[in-house]
């Protein structure tokens, strides 16, 4: 080679390498591992939840799927730590209905409006709210519940989990559909809750099926209603809220998601909300699924979008009643 061809052929590679970077297709998604933050606990339901569903999104992708806990700080933690990744779809955010529409009004000075740092990607389940007292309580019926309240204003006593959680607001949900007034004693942990209402300490609370069911086999609770429309078939014999006597409207849910940092492609959400509602279909995950009486949900990132407003209205409305800040 003389040296006039090698003089050419050396500006044409490093012409060559200041070429931006081929574009992944969707198709070729992933070609590296993924990582899926969670603003929850290890060994916590929705945590367990996503293991799996990172297990059969491995195979389905061959690729590593990577489960990352930040739980703490009402999910500040976790969604800081994801915000200001790359909006490629190789880092994604597991959060609740809760962080996405109580949150922005419960913490309103610290801009805390996770949909303006996120956007929806792919449903994973929804958990329905049962309401528990101690084993030997009087009541038998949510009307019960209601009379009491009714005949001792202020005196009848609920536990939740801490200020501004599902448990919180859904005996405020409660006070505004049947005109009652209660007592709130928040916990700083679920484990110390259920002890708690399962003593008298409180006099009953909501909870879901996986954090509550420990002191209900070991004979410390009861349920008096389903907080939904429709019956457990975990628990066919305890009756909706309706049933047993509370407004139609008593409805307290919450519902799991994954979201991305704002920009990813409209494509490549849509492919990674596919893949995600393949996994869900599969049998072994929803058996799972089963033993913590979660629904396993396949929405569009537009029927995410509808559900967050829904419950953001009503949230909203309820903080502003009770005058709740966390700010």
């Amino acid at each position: 080679m003389n040296r006039q061809t090698f003089l050419a052929a050396l500006i044409g590679a490093a012409a060559f390498a200041h070429l931006p970077a081929r574009a992944e297709t969707v198709a070729e998604f992933p070609s590296k591992p993924v990582t899926l933050f969670t603003a929850f606990a290890p060994g916590s339901g929705p945590d367990a939840t996503l293991r799996i569903l990172s297990e059969k999104l491995g195979k389905l992708w061959n690729q590593r799927v990577i489960v990352e806990n930040r739980p703490g700080g009402g999910g500040f933690i976790a969604m800081d730590a994801v915000k200001r990744a790359p909006a490629d779809g190789y880092t994604l955010l597991q959060l609740d209905s809760d962080h996405l529409s109580a949150v922005p009004h419960l913490y309103k000075q610290r801009g805390a409006d996770a949909v303006k740092h996120f956007e929806p990607v792919a449903s994973i389940f929804r958990t329905t709210f049962l309401v528990a007292v101690g084993a030997e309580s009087k009541w038998k019926t949510m009307g019960d519940l209601i009379a009491a309240a009714k005949a001792e204003p202020g005196k009848v006593t609920y536990g939740s989990w801490g200020v501004g959680s599902p448990g919180h607001l859904g005996g405020e949900l409660l006070e505004e559909l049947t005109g009652i007034r209660m007592q709130h004693i928040p916990y700083r942990e679920v484990s110390q809750l259920f002890p708690a209402v399962g003593s008298g300490d409180v006099a009953w609370s909501l909870g879901t099926l996986p954090s509550s069911s420990g002191a209900y086999k070991a004979g410390k609770l009861r349920y008096l209603a389903v907080a939904s429309t429709r019956r457990l078939p975990q628990l066919p014999d305890v009756p909706t809220a309706a049933e047993a006597g509370a407004p139609a409207g008593f409805d307290v849910n919450a519902f799991v998601v994954l979201v991305a940092p704002k920009g990813l492609p409209a494509p490549l959400r849509a492919k990674i909300n596919a893949d995600v509602a393949k996994v869900i279909a599969d049998p072994e995950l929803k058996a799972r699924f089963d033993t913590f009486a979660f629904e396993p949900i396949t929405w569009t990132p537009e029927e995410i979008t509808r559900g967050v407003e829904a419950k953001s209205k009503v949230y909203e409305v309820l903080v502003k009643k009770a005058n709740i800040s966390l700010d």
